[in-house]
């Protein structure tokens, strides 16, 4: 049974043969270990081009923007799932990086997706962004939907790491359509919904990509390889000094029983 495309079958990101490593049409040995450092590696993976200094710039600047804070629920899940497995380090990153979806770390791609949307409908119909921008807020909130990459619980005044990041945009001359709808529905959203939001870091991080030529595709990648790092550091600790336990029990203590009817 045929599922799927099947033609096209090839790939333009490694071969290899008895002497030899090609990675983006590159010389593993000769011309990247050693030459390149990760993140342009990792541009150069996912985009087949090697970024230029701005591009690398923020996308540093990204990486470590999103990569730790604190015991969220990815670093919960990990911890404890490596104090129940402590033989599989693998399985407790990959329990931490499972529960990244549309509520936690995954909300940059959807908040990306919402922009590039507007920002394709504007240019398309030509209509002023101010107007696609409420009428786009509008919409989201008739179905009970937040802003993507607005609010937030803790930083009322703003997401301090938003604010780095797009200083960084500016900064580097790397502003783009993305920023400026960015820019757009906040200045928007009084009007649109009867009171401001701030832009959070998941705002920032995909005006900032997609500006900088990342693909819009590729976003939610961006998240989970910055908090794979975080992963790994979290249960590094947790060899040393054991909390998933403690977590585990403070969770059962938290969570009262309540009888079926």
């Amino acid at each position: 049974m045929r599922i799927g495309k099947l033609d096209n079958a090839a790939t333009s990101i490694c071969t290899s043969d008895a002497t030899s490593i090609t990675v983006r049409r590159l010389d593993l040995c000769s011309a990247v270990i050693g030459h390149v450092d990760f993140t342009s590696y990792f541009w150069l993976l996912v985009t087949g081009a090697m970024p230029s200094r701005p591009q690398k710039a923020l996308a540093d600047a990204v990486l470590c923007a999103i990569a730790e804070h604190g015991l969220v629920p990815s670093v919960v899940a990990a911890r404890m799932t490596y104090a129940a497995a402590p033989e599989a380090f693998h399985g407790a990153v990959a329990a931490g990086l499972l529960g990244c979806g549309s509520v936690v770390l995954g909300s940059a791609e959807a908040a990306g997706r919402f922009y590039a949307a507007v920002v394709a409908q504007a240019e398309a119909e030509g209509t002023d962004p101010n107007e696609t921008a409420t009428s786009a807020i509008r919409e989201l909130r008739s179905q009970k939907q937040a802003i993507p990459g607005f609010g937030h619980p803790q930083h009322s005044d703003g997401d301090p790491r938003a604010h780095r990041l797009l200083a960084l945009a500016k900064e580097h001359g790397m502003e783009g359509r993305h920023i400026a709808m960015l820019r757009t529905i906040e200045a928007a959203l009084p009007a649109a919904i009867g009171r401001s939001l701030p832009i959070n870091v998941n705002g920032a991080i995909p005006a900032v990509m997609l500006d900088a030529g990342f693909p819009l595709a590729a976003l939610k990648g961006i998240s989970l390889l910055a908090r794979t790092a975080s992963l790994i550091a979290h249960l590094q600790e947790e060899t040393e000094r054991p909390i998933g336990f403690i977590m585990s029990g403070a969770a059962a203590e938290r969570i009262g029983f309540e009888a079926e009817e």
